[in-house]
């Protein structure tokens, strides 16, 4: 009879007669017994109350009782660890049997219970078996010290078990030295700083013998091993390789793969004109093709790994095209897959054949799969260029099935095809134009809405069918909004007499009837442009367009190569690396790949060739196409006339005085428009009404609040403070994974009355970075760099370089949220990258802040009721001098203080970089951390950002 009986019974007083059963004197009985409360604890019933009872059958010769016993200390002994202490002696004893079986199970059972009180009891007995004379007691003994060490690594260090283990390297057996680089491995990734695998050409020859010899999974380990190795030349990496590649015909697809990683992390090493780099080029394809015979999750994971494999080196699987054709029974995953990978091994040699593939599958029944291959041919056309008059054409008969959506997708193709090929293809837009109505989805309405707007001057009744789109503009997607407000302006520059009703009409729906700040933003900048300078509206909306790449979608170099190193992991099939899915990836180390032989060149990706010469120009930001930030930094808002800056705001301005669309927007809209100015700036002024300010305060204090600050904003600049301003610590503003290998981080200081923005530079990425340049978007309080950004030096791999850059605040001004928010663009050789941050206030505080006592009680009292905030600054344990101090080096100065029934009260003014002063009064109890402050202001949107900026202050 099966053990399946034990899961049967449930009677109740079980537990009451097992107890007797596991102290019978008969074994039989004994070993049934414990099985019945190993199956109990299987299916969830708390057994723990038998722990002594099921201890006591540990001292017995027989191996199944034993195995079943240790099974149930490994469950329970964390929740009763002092019984567990019982078991210690039994283990000790059963290290020193004469079976070496019963001696592994004790010493992998050992490394099972997670019980501090018990590790150190059990050193002397692992120190035993990691010495032991039998093979499987030493490997089971390597794998319990990487065990140990997760619980209490401080004692594995002192017990010198380390040591044991690296000796266990050169051991005579091969799993023994497979579990000793398993268990080193394993312990080192957690440690990455610790250097336990000290690989050398020693250790390394001693590990390659070892691997013809041990278990598929042993091998494995050794394989990952040798992929952290960095051979010394290209003479040590060719004998590596040579040792490595008969692990390419194993059966075992991760032994493959892992051989693989291997192999593609040392083939960097070898000049490209060695023979044997060719040989094993050619040895690399069959074992890839081998791998996608497997099941279809196999063939799935073998396929993300080749796509990385293809980006990196295609000459490798440039002959196996045929491979990756898809087969009808293929799961849509697989399909997708390996369509991607046609494309990567797209070239002028195997064009037809592929166009003749895609052009099958998109008359396939699977929507996704159809719309890819569609997508596919597109791609193709822009990958090969000799292929583009063929892919049209494919692409056209696809049009003519009337297949709603291959139609949508080869519309957006096309729109692709022109951008790569400028007037070539323009015959093709009356058939494009005859399927119009049968646009559903917002990206292909926005693809030939796109083709309307760009080659209006080509279609007669260009105006006619954008205003058709313009019947249900609010129902449309943003997308389709905004690349219809664009089409119809380029429209009105191609055709300004005809079109005029339609631009006012779009500009209107637009900038008044619209909630989205996107289509607002680029309606007014159009507008401004077309409204002050029609001739530099046609340079910016007309302006020739950069070609697109022939690959948008490859991987970032610096990523590829640390995916290269992560074959055959998880990291393969995200393609994405271990700390982007890795909770809590302490040990999780950035891989690289050595640095080419000869003559130092690697596989050139679009990006790489790219940027070849840009270091000649110079630096500006370049920001990418369709970016808002890119826009807002690139477009500059001021009228075109030169002349005296504006006057500072008076009492009597109106919330439009800073009209950022300039008057000249009236006409077009025609005479019953309102203002514009209302729209941008929020609403009219609200601080009509706050009376008079006294004679004696600062000009700005009579100006009127809008809804934002900008009718408050005089610039003006500091005086010179002293050393010892609150600066908060450096935190990452720009993470090197979001900008291909740079990272920022910073922080802002006030230094002899100077803003200053002090940031660390470091380059993480593999390849050098020169030509820095930097710019901020317009900002509450007009920030911006009062120089150049001075990287002096190139910025080398792995390099880090400290910058101070001194800022001003007389830039442009726009209300951001939060208040102290600040949008920067970094530029270098390689790219443009984009980030925010927020400055504390405090830095804004000037000089001359100090108030006369006079003025400030006239001043609290003039301000309203309303425009009071009150916080709570919480554990805090300064005297009020000891604050008062503080505060000063920040320039927040007391004007007066006052003791009531032991509470003082400090009253403090500080004065912003634009003329705006905060007032505020300071309670502090003595013996009471919890100060309370009340701010006034007139601008009350500063009050939160004032509060965080004494909360900083006073902790730090």
């Amino acid at each position: 009879m099966t053990d399946s009986k034990y899961f049967t019974t449930t009677k109740k007083g079980e537990i009451f007669e097992l107890k007797a059963e596991l102290n019978s004197d008969k074994k039989e009985k004994k070993k049934e017994a414990v099985k019945k409360v190993i199956a109990s604890m299987t299916v969830g019933k708390d057994v723990s109350a038998l722990f002594p009872d099921v201890v006591n059958c540990m001292q017995t010769d027989n191996l199944e009782l034993k195995k079943l016993v240790y099974l149930y200390l490994m469950n329970y002994a964390k929740s009763q660890p002092d019984m567990a202490i019982m078991a210690v002696n039994t283990f000790v004893k059963d290290c020193e049997d004469p079976n070496p079986l019963i001696r592994a199970l004790a010493v992998r059972t050992m490394g099972c219970i997670r019980v501090d009180k018990i590790t150190e009891y059990l050193c002397e007995p692992l120190r035993k078996c990691l010495k032991d004379e039998d093979p499987y007691v030493r490997k089971t003994a390597a794998v319990c010290v990487a065990k140990l060490h997760d619980i209490n690594a401080q004692l594995v260090e002192d017990q010198g078990f380390l040591d044991t283990l690296k000796d266990l390297i050169s051991d005579s057996n091969p799993m023994v030295v497979a579990n000793a680089v398993a268990a080193l491995s394993e312990i080192a990734e957690s440690h990455p700083n610790s250097n336990l695998l000290d690989l050398n050409p020693q250790t390394i020859n001693k590990l390659l013998t070892a691997l013809n010899e041990c278990t598929e999974w042993g091998q494995i380990f050794i394989l990952d091993c040798l992929a952290n190795y960095t051979p010394r030349d290209d003479r040590e990496s060719q004998s590596i390789c040579e040792r490595v590649t008969p692990r390419l015909s194993h059966a075992n697809s991760a032994v493959v793969l892992s051989a693989v990683k291997v192999l593609m992390k040392f083939m960097e090493m070898l000049p490209k004109d060695l023979d044997y780099y060719g040989t094993l080029l050619k040895k690399l394809a069959p074992p890839l093709v081998t791998l996608l015979s497997a099941e279809p999750e196999l063939q799935y994971v073998a396929l993300r790994n080749i796509n990385l494999i293809v980006q990196r080196r295609p000459e490798i699987m440039k002959h196996e095209m045929k491979v990756f054709f898809v087969k009808y029974n293929d799961p849509i995953y697989v399909k997708l897959e390996k369509l991607d990978i046609m494309i990567r091994l797209a070239s002028q040699a195997n064009i037809a054949q592929v166009l003749a593939e895609l052009k099958e599958y998109a008359t396939e029944v699977d929507v996704d799969f159809v719309r890819k291959a569609v997508r596919a041919i597109g791609r193709c056309a822009i990958k090969v260029e000799q292929s583009a008059e063929r892919c049209v054409s494919t692409l056209l008969d696809l049009i003519q099935t009337k297949v709603n959506y291959v139609v949508q997708e080869a519309i957006v193709v096309i729109k692709d095809i022109f951008r790569k090929y400028p007037n070539k293809y323009e015959s093709v837009i009356a058939t494009l134009c005859e399927n119009l109505d049968s646009l559903d989805e917002p990206e292909a309405r926005a693809a030939m809405i796109w083709i309307v707007g760009e080659y209006a001057e080509r279609i007669d009744n260009a105006d006619e069918l954008l205003e058709s789109f313009l019947e249900g503009f609010h129902d449309e997607s943003t997308q389709v909004q905004l690349q219809l407000l664009t089409a119809i302006v380029k429209l009105f520059l191609k055709k300004p007499t005809e079109t005029q009703e339609l631009v006012q009409q779009v500009l209107s729906l637009a900038t008044q009837d619209s909630d989205n700040p996107d289509l607002r933003d680029r309606g007014y900048i159009y507008w401004r442009l077309l409204s002050t300078d029609p001739v530099a509206a046609k340079e910016v909306v007309l302006a020739e367009k950069p070609l697109i790449s022939e690959e948008t979608d490859l991987i970032e170099p610096t990523l590829l190569e640390e995916l290269i190193c992560h074959i055959g992991t998880l990291a393969s099939v995200y393609h994405k690396p271990p700390s982007a899915f890795v909770e809590g990836s302490r040990g999780v180390q950035h891989k690289r790949l050595p640095g080419s032989a000869g003559s130092g060149e690697s596989v050139d990706s679009p990006e790489t060739t790219s940027t070849a010469g840009v270091s000649d120009a110079p630096p500006a930001v370049i920001p990418s196409q369709g970016d808002l930030l890119g826009d807002l930094l690139n477009l500059d808002l001021t009228p075109t006339t030169a002349g005296p800056p504006p006057p500072a705001p008076s009492s009597g301005m109106q919330l439009g005085g800073m009209d950022l669309l300039g008057g000249g927007l009236d006409s077009l809209m025609g005479d019953e428009s309102e203002p514009l100015g209302g729209d941008l700036g929020g609403t009219p002024a609200i601080g009509a009404g706050f009376g008079a300010a006294p004679a004696a305060l600062p000009a700005s204090f009579s100006a009127p609040v809008s809804g934002g600050l900008d009718d408050l904003f005089d610039l003006g600049g500091g005086v010179g403070m002293p050393m010892g301003a609150y600066s908060p610590p450096k935190s990452v503003w720009l993470p090197a994974m979001k900008a291909k290998g740079l990272e920022i981080s910073g922080t802002f200081a006030r230094r002899a009355g100077v803003i200053q923005m002090e940031m660390t530079l470091t380059n993480k990425a593999m390849s050098v970075m020169t030509d820095f340049a930097i710019q901020f978007n317009r900002n509450s309080f007009g920030l911006s760099p009062a120089g150049p950004l001075q990287v002096l030096t190139p910025l080398s791999p792995n390099q880090s370089i400290e910058v101070a850059l001194p800022l001003n605040t007389s830039g442009p001004v726009m209300k951001m949220d939060p208040l102290n928010n600040l949008q920067v663009a970094v530029k270098n050789n390689i790219d443009v990258f984009y980030f925010s941050c927020q400055y504390p206030i405090s830095m804004l505080f000037v000089e001359d802040g100090k108030m006369e006592r006079q003025i400030f009680l006239a001043t609290w009292k003039d301000i309203p009721n309303d425009n009071e905030s009150q916080f709570q600054i919480k554990d805090c344990h300064l005297s009020s001098d000891a604050a008062s101090n503080k505060l000063q080096g920040s320039n927040i100065f007391t004007i007066a203080k006052r003791t009531v029934d032991g509470q003082d009260m400090l009253y403090q003014s500080m004065k912003l970089t634009n003329g705006i002063w905060v007032l505020a009064e300071l309670r502090i109890q003595a013996g009471n951390p919890n100060y309370t402050i009340s701010l006034k202001c007139r601008a009350a949107e500063v009050s939160q950002c004032v509060f965080q900026s004494y909360e900083a202050v006073l902790k730090n």
